[in-house]
């Protein structure tokens, strides 16, 4: 029986049961308080469905909650506005479009029929509105049991663009009618009054609420309610239930007229114009905002609370600062507008269907430029960067016949096309539009100007995805001089300057450079910014990570803490920021063989997602692929292949057949099949990836160095020997190449050709390369790094094959010393880097009388438990 499983889920509310025989369940029934019903036919439920998603769509209502410290914030400092709920922002800013736009109507009906057709809405109900819309009031339409209120409040719930566009004309006509029903009633309503609502939150929601007390309460509907406080107290009572988790409210919202503009937030009485029978209903404009007061918890009820809120809009000279901010995000008027705000908030298809509308009823050259030059944005964030190309050249082409070929607009068109190319891995084509980029600024510009910094930017990170260093490098620091010269010494594009060349140190393999540019940025962020911004967090992250590539676990998990922190409070519970937390400490604890740790934190990632995000967003491969490295290491190999599959085919269904994502995903399959000695199979995915990355990248990108490797470690446990090197040589060439000489990934090169040479019996060979790969882990790792152990193991194997025992034995102490300071005492890695039980020449005894006497003693027994069989 399922009920018993599903009965204790938070979010389930009410539970109806069908069976063929009703008198058999009643008596189970019973136990279980939200079974409603037994019924033996379909039609009764769908009845009772019906009236009980009533009171779920009356507490569903789109709200945004917005902090005092962030409405501050935000009015005064434009690095801020990213912390508004997008809910608040980009539902304001849709109102200000739709009630600027006067389409015909009738035009708007044709379009809102064939779309709720599509949604399979009953063919008898769009009937019934077309036929009947002008006949009714919009009130009477809007309160009608019917699809229109559902399916308008789901969309300004979701920021659903396309929804919400389709039904602009009835927004703008209910708005208009509040406006005139205000006007006629204005003798009926005091200056000062109060109305109420009650409804339920969630648990989540309601931590929201009562954390914005003395900010801003934003719905982003249109607001039902209540003069009478026994009604609305009857809707917050039944709502509070400690089942679902829920919280009941009752709002007390005090309204005066004198503090607010009519015109902008009207309402009106409605029972006379209202579909169903109401008493003292009092209907609101979408986007009605009150400030936060007084929250009580009722004393005969803990899960009712009474919550004080005053009416307020933009005559408030605040809200207005923050109004006058959020608008000038987005620019222009009407559709024009309304296509950057669907850009905006990533609904790339409605954008597009927009744009191509208004591109039929372009009337001239200029508005042709602009649309193509926007169709040129869809297309670049759908990912169809060749077409992307194509819609700038046709804007460009305009341009081109009323512009000079040094206009500083033009820069504006080289500089689209140069990311593009960018993201395509067409990176001398990038430079190429970068650098004219550059010449058009250099030119028009003073040789300061913080657009000069952005374009050396632009060329550094181009240079960085050519793995091209040094020149990165350089143009970083160009960015980096002309920031420090003409803004403040703690603005924060000085300390993004800061963070991407230590990105650039970081990829390099060069950690201490890293960390010392990281905490340049952090110290910047520190003086300037709030203690719990969100780039204070993504700072932590950065320095967490540095210490994470040194195997510093400790501190990358107190700064991967801290970062957790702000989030926690900065964001709310599904913000993909959170994920990224969660990914980090995950991937740390995996790094430290707590695999159960890590699973719980991509867990936690994964309800994010699942919330956040659709099924197959790009980020679930991203998931998928942390939840198999895992299970790898914990050696669940089966589980490990699993998750990859899911990731490639996620990977596979969104991504272009040579994307660089799917050639990591097989590299890492071939790991696991590498894990599970099938190495013939690990070969054949290696060469998968390898074939991708010739495809897309340079042929010195790190990432082909990578393949080369990994196809060598393949051939080497096939006994392939000659295969291996010649992979090996090939990854030592780009390193070459790109005169890398302390990177950790040339010392692995270095140390399989070591491996290499030692199983061809090449002793001396052997231990010039495990001497290379020494000396560059001694440089780049902090000195108790597993990796350099490894090392020194290497280096002392092949002293000891040479004959000299006494260099051996230094080598295999300090992999000794290593171990133990880094592992738990019963590791088996521990006890089998005692390697110099393999120097025959030693007995048993005396190798435990060496550890005794260098202060290993305790150790000794793990020594002869794992050994002594071998001697």
């Amino acid at each position: 029986m399922a009920v018993p499983l599903i009965h204790d889920i938070a979010q389930l509310d009410k539970i109806f049961v069908l069976c063929s025989n009703k008198d058999e369940h009643k008596v189970w029934a019973n136990e279980y308080s939200k079974v409603r019903g037994i019924y033996d036919s379909i039609q009764p439920i769908c009845m009772q469905l019906t009236k009980v998603t009533q009171p779920c769509d009356h507490d569903a209502i789109p709200m945004s909650f917005i902090p005092k410290q962030e409405i501050s914030e935000a009015s005064a400092n434009e690095q801020t506005l990213d912390r508004l709920p997008p809910s608040y922002m980009y539902s304001m800013i849709f109102k200000d479009i739709i009630l600027e736009i006067d389409d015909d109507d009738e035009k708007s009906m044709n379009t809102l029929v064939n779309f709720c057709q599509q949604q399979k809405i009953r063919e008898k109900d769009i009937d019934v509105f077309k036929r009947n819309y002008y006949e009714k009031s919009a009130v009477w339409w809007y309160t009608k049991e019917f699809f229109l209120y559902g399916m308008l409040n789901r969309a300004l719930r979701m920021l659903d663009m396309e929804v919400m566009t389709k039904f602009g004309f009835f927004i703008r006509r209910l708005h208009i009618e509040l406006k005139q029903l205000h006007q006629k009633q204005l003798a009926d309503f005091q200056k000062v009054f109060t109305v109420y609502r009650g409804q339920g939150l969630s648990q989540q929601d309601f931590q929201h609420l009562v954390d914005t007390k003395g900010g801003l309460l934003s719905f982003n509907n249109f607001l039902s309610t209540s003069k009478k406080s026994e009604f609305s107290m009857a809707f917050a009572e039944s709502a509070s239930s400690a089942e679902t988790d829920t919280v009941g409210v009752l709002y007390i919202m005090s309204i005066d007229q004198t503090k607010i503009s009519t015109s902008i937030t009207p309402f009106a009485m409605i029972d006379k114009e209202s579909a169903i029978q109401s008493e003292d209903e009092i209907l609101f404009t979408m986007h009605t905002v009150f400030r936060v007061g007084e929250i009580k918890q009722t004393p005969e009820n803990s899960r009712l609370w009474k919550v004080q809120l005053t009416i307020t809009d933009e005559s408030d000279p605040q809200l207005a600062g923050l109004t006058d901010r959020i608008k000038e995000e987005i620019d222009g008027r009407g559709w024009y507008r309304m296509g950057k705000l669907m850009l905006r908030v990533g609904h790339f298809n409605q954008a597009e269907e927009l744009y191509n509308e208004l591109l039929e009823d372009a009337s001239n050259d200029s508005d042709r430029a602009f649309i193509y030059h926007q169709l040129g944005d869809v297309k670049k964030n759908q990912g169809k960067y060749n077409e992307a190309v194509s819609f700038y050249e046709n804007s460009y082409s305009i341009k081109r016949k009323t512009l000079p070929e040094d206009h500083l607009d033009l820069a504006i068109f080289y500089n689209n096309i140069g990311q593009l190319y960018n993201k395509m891995g067409d990176y001398s084509k990038a430079l190429e539009f970068y650098e004219k980029t550059l010449g058009l600024n250099g030119k028009g510009l003073p040789p300061n100007h913080p657009d000069l910094a952005t374009s050396y930017n632009s060329i550094g990170s181009v240079y960085e995805n050519m793995a091209d260093y040094s020149k990165a490098l350089l143009f970083y620091e160009k960015s980096l001089a002309i920031r420090k010269e003409v803004l403040p010494p703690n603005h924060p594009d000085v300390g993004d300057s800061y963070d991407n060349i230590a990105g650039l140190y970081e990829v390099r393999g060069e950690y201490s450079k890293a960390l010392e540019y990281y905490e340049k940025a952090f110290k910047i962020y520190q003086r300037v910014l709030p203690p719990n911004h969100p780039r204070l967090a993504a700072s932590y992250a950065l320095i967490g990570s540095v210490y994470d590539n040194f195997g510093d676990y400790e501190k990358a998990l107190q700064f991967y803490d801290k970062d957790l922190h702000i989030c926690q409070v900065a964001f709310h519970s599904n913000h993909p920021d959170l994920a990224n937390c969660y990914s980090n400490l995950g991937s740390v604890f995996d790094r430290m063989g707590q695999y159960s740790k890590a699973l719980e934190y991509y867990e936690k990632v994964f309800r994010i997602y699942q919330q956040a995000s659709p099924s197959n967003h790009p980020q679930m491969v991203s998931y998928y692929s942390n939840i198999a490295l895992t299970y790898k290491n914990m050696g669940q190999h089966d589980k490990s292949l699993k998750h990859y599959e899911i990731a490639l085919e996620i990977a596979c269904a969104i991504l272009q057949a040579n994307h660089p994502e799917l050639a990591t995903l097989y590299n890492n399959m071939g790991s696991v099949y590498f894990g599970m000695n099938d190495f013939p199979k690990a070969l054949e995915l290696y060469k998968k990836a390898l074939e991708i990355r010739k495809k897309v990248l340079l042929r010195n990108h790190p990432d082909l160095a990578a393949s080369y490797n990994n196809l060598g470690v393949a051939h080497t446990e096939l006994n392939e020997l000659k295969s291996a090197r010649q992979y090996y040589l090939k990854v030592l060439k780009i390193y070459e190449e790109k005169n890398v000489t302390n990177h950790p990934n040339l010392a692995a090169s270095y140390n399989n050709l070591g491996y290499v040479h030692e199983k061809k019996g090449e002793h001396s060979k052997a231990n010039e390369y495990y001497e290379k790969a020494h000396k560059i882990h001694e440089v780049t790792l902090p000195p108790e790094h597993l990796r350099l152990a490894i090392t020194c193991e290497g280096v002392g194997r092949s002293y000891e094959k040479m004959g000299e025992h006494t260099k051996a034995l230094q080598f295999h102490e300090k992999a000794i010393n290593i171990r133990r300071k880094a592992l738990p005492l019963d590791r088996p890695d521990l006890a089998a880097s005692y390697k110099i039980v393999n120097m025959t020449h030693w007995t048993v005894s005396e190798v435990s009388g060496w550890l005794e006497l260098n202060g290993f003693q305790k150790y000794v027994q793990v020594f002869k438990g794992k050994h002594c069989s071998k001697l």
